[in-house]
């Protein structure tokens, strides 16, 4: 289940043509997790993080990356019940359980055996049909798996498979999010993949900062949907309109989100799905249940979760787009036309 459509999200970042005075703009760029990132952040002087913002993505890929297979996750994916797992795993394991009671088990990381068969982790894909599902679904449910009190992972089966993938990106913009408070950097703007965190406001233009939601529709290029303004927020996107492959024999349409309570990917009648949330690997994970669950679930979901916001384009019964944003949203969005 990976929420990976890359979230449809840009940074909107325009330049003044003068640097305020005593105010600096940093920024690193570059790949990580398998995809990019782009860090702005203003000081009273230049400063270079790159080292450790790299030591950041090395011990966040070490402890979760499915494609590394000697990280903490692949040793304990292949059976491993004596690793005792490190702070940020512990971290993203209650996370992940809290949200999976939330969301009724539609967000759930133990859905990885499904995401490799279906061809969207690192191992074979295999060909399914409903009993091929329905068998591995046995190996599917967070209720089957245990964080022990010395920190040690128990799995009811051992062929149970974690995928942290729907959640780590936006796990990881928190951390890096949390280093830069520590060094007392008071405006910044974070992009992983997509998702985003921002603290204070762009300098430059003395306005909070301004990102791009992507319309699910656009075909050829990317096209803003809207724009949002985002202060002390994060912010993830999910959608199935990247993120997919193409059967070669038969030309059906695969997408990315696997739904853990059917084992099968998800053409659904939500396009895509944007939450505002206190850190970013909360808005991950729910952006991604959200795109497996239907939308009358997601609704009552949102009614009871007063933290989130969320901005979500469907399709009607009659196959209209229609669009739906909690008040926290409706009040933090533009059309880029404005």
């Amino acid at each position: 289940m990976r929420k990976c459509l890359l979230a449809c999200v840009f940074l909107i970042l325009i330049a003044c043509n003068e640097q305020q005075v005593g105010i600096v703009k940093n920024s690193n760029d570059g790949t990580a997790l398998g995809t990019t990132y782009s860090l702005v952040y203003f000081a009273d002087k230049e400063l270079d993080y790159q080292k450790q913002i790299d030591s950041v993505f090395a011990v966040i890929n070490q402890s979760m990356s499915t494609y590394i297979p000697t990280s903490d996750i692949s040793k304990i994916n292949r059976g491993d019940s004596v690793i005792v797992v490190d702070e940020m795993f512990q971290e993203v394991f209650k996370l992940s359980k809290r949200i999976n009671s939330a969301t009724d088990g539609y967000f759930d990381p133990t859905v990885g055996v499904l995401v490799n068969a279906w061809g969207f982790g690192p191992e074979k894909q295999i060909a399914l049909d409903s009993i091929k599902v329905d068998s591995l679904l046995n190996y599917v449910g967070f209720e089957k798996v245990k964080l022990t009190i010395d920190n040690r992972i128990i799995k009811t089966n051992p062929r149970i498979r974690f995928d942290f993938n729907a959640v780590a990106k936006g796990y990881a913009i928190d951390r890096l999010a949390s280093f830069l408070d520590s060094k007392n950097v008071q405006n910044y703007l974070l992009e992983v993949g997509g998702e985003l965190v921002a603290k204070g406001i762009n300098v430059q233009k003395n306005k909070n900062w301004v990102v791009g939601i992507d319309d699910p529709q656009a075909t050829e290029e990317r096209e803003l949907k809207l724009l949002i303004t985002l202060k002390d927020k994060a912010l993830a996107s999910s959608g199935n309109y990247r993120k997919y492959r193409i059967d070669t024999e038969t030309g059906e349409k695969f997408v990315h989100t696997v739904n853990p309570k059917t084992g099968f990917t998800k053409n659904s009648y939500t396009l895509g799905v944007t939450i505002l949330a206190e850190n970013c690997a909360t808005a991950d994970a729910y952006a991604t249940a959200f795109m497996a669950m239907d939308l009358d679930k997601t609704f009552k979901v949102l009614s009871k979760q007063k933290q989130l916001d969320a901005y979500i384009v469907y399709l009607d019964e009659k196959g209209n787009v229609q669009e739906f944003a909690t008040e926290g949203l409706r009040n933090v969005i533009f059309s880029p036309k404005e």
